[in-house]
This record gives C-alpha cells, structure tokens and sequence, in this order.
C-alpha cells in the first residue's frame, strides 16, 4: 500500500483512537507500543526491515517540541556500495495519519536529505525508512516529546477566508536570480527549501467563531523537477504543518527548477524558479 492510499480512516483504526480526542495520542516517554506494529503489517507486510548502518540513514529530531504544531524533522540517505536511494518515508506512529510524508526517486539518486515541518499530535517515535535500489528496507527512529497540545485539532493560526486568499503561493529558498544557492553549496548542505502557503486543515479543527469542524484540505502532492528532468513526488498528509516547509538536496547544474503541488480538493498550483549561479 502507497502513502496516498492510506486514509485517515484507516489510519485511526490501526491506531483505535478518535480523530477528535485532541492530544489523547501517544505513548509516554520510553514506552512502546503496538502502534507501530500495527502499521507495519499493514503498509509493509511481511518485507523485511533492517536497522539502517550508522551513516547510511540519519534522523534529527529536536529531543523536546518547542512548538507541537511545527517541528523540524530531517533525514538523510546514502550509500557507499553503488546502490542508490529509491524512497524515503517520515513516519510518525502516533499521528492520525502516520505515512507523514513519503518520497519517492523517479531514477534513485546517489544521496537524498529533507527537511520537513511537521505536526505532532503526541509523543511519539518518528521514523525514517528507507528503500534502495535493490528493494532492500532500512530504518531508524527517534522518540520526540511533546507539550500535549494535540497539534492535528488545534485551531488554525490563520482564519479560513485568510488561509483561502494566498492559498499555494510558494517561494523556493536557496535559488534565484541572486547567488543563494552558490551559498546553499558553499556550506555544503545541497539543499533547497519550499515554502507554501497552505491551511493543511486536518478535518479535525474546530472553528472558533462557528464552533463547526473545518473541513479537511491538505496537500497531497508536490512533484520537483530539475529543468526536464523529474527528480521526485512527495506525497503529503495532514501531519504536514500549517504553510509547510521543505527543504530538499538540490539538483546540480539545472538552469530551472519547477515545483507543482496539488491539494485534496484537487487545486494544482505551479511555480518555476531560477537556478542562481547555475
């Protein structure tokens, strides 16, 4: 099973919880639990998952949320034997919507490295999975702690009308028609990073001033390419932040890059960027 076909229902059943219990998930520090136990079986079956060797999967997440509603989470993959990176998934167990954010190579790519803001509903283990060339699984995890705002249900920082109004703007940081990339390069992270302005309303916020829920909008897709050449589909989900940001290695030698998002309703935002210093 894909990322994207994965629905908020089904995902809520594997975890037997209400999408509506506000920061009611989640373990406490150190404990397991079977959540992710559960989503293994059903998204993975019975393929094998190795422990991924230090320094061919790496996971940085902060040890506390300062802010449950936006937390960086970054990993990164490479392999010193010839195989390339096919996919690299986030996971988060105790999220509504655990497959958070998943990549997927249209050729592999010797390395690949992101950064994503993310929600947290809880505590939770977060995990990076990766799948080579060869089809082979490797992962690794770390457990985040969190304040128990139920970041999922809280409310909006921006109104609807608002959110509605800049809906799918996006800036690429790190290109241009100035030398930010060469900076980018010269620091040696190789990475880009999209800005969008996007609600990603969970289905589970309550308005403030209706004391209705929200319906939920949230970005489905975003597709990269390097001048003609297509260098990913990132499939999103509600653990997206409100106006995400992700930063991605950046291709080398492109005059372009081209950014196409789409949305849950079906909204198709395009935007093509200047490669500076390229």
């Amino acid at each position: 099973m894909r990322a994207k076909t994965l629905s908020i229902a089904v995902a809520l059943a594997l975890l037997g919880t209400s999408a509506f219990a506000a920061g009611s998930i989640g373990p406490s520090a150190g404990m397991e639990t079977d959540s992710w136990a559960d989503l293994r079986d059903e998204v993975y079956g019975e393929r094998a998952i190795e422990d991924a060797p230090a320094g061919v999967v790496t996971l940085d997440v902060p040890y506390r949320a300062t802010d449950d509603r936006r937390v960086p989470v970054s990993a990164s993959a490479q392999f010193d034997d010839g195989r390339m990176v096919k996919s690299l998934t986030l996971i988060i167990d105790e999220n509504p919507v655990p497959i958070s954010a998943a990549f997927d190579m249209v050729a592999p790519r010797e390395a690949f490295s992101t950064t994503v803001a993310m929600r947290l509903n809880g505590p939770s283990n977060v995990r990076a999975l990766v799948e080579a060339s060869d089809g082979t699984l490797y992962m690794t995890s770390a457990f985040i702690k969190t304040s128990g705002l139920g970041a999922c249900a809280a409310p909006p920082i921006t109104g609807v009308e608002e959110a509605l109004a800049s809906l799918g703007e996006m800036d690429l940081r790190g290109v241009g028609s100035g030398s930010a990339l060469d900076r980018v390069k010269a620091a040696g992270s190789g990475e880009a990073t999209l800005d969008i302005l996007h609600p990603q309303h969970s289905g589970m916020q309550m308005d403030q001033i209706s004391l209705l829920y929200i319906p939920a909008r949230y970005i489905e897709t975003v597709e990269a390419w390097g001048d003609d050449e297509k260098l990913f589909t990132m499939t999103g989900s509600i653990s997206l932040s409100e106006d995400p940001s992700i930063a991605f290695s950046s291709p080398d030698g492109a005059n372009e890059m081209r950014i196409r998002m789409t949305d849950t309703d079906e909204a198709v935002f395009e935007k093509r960027f200047p490669m500076g210093g390229a």
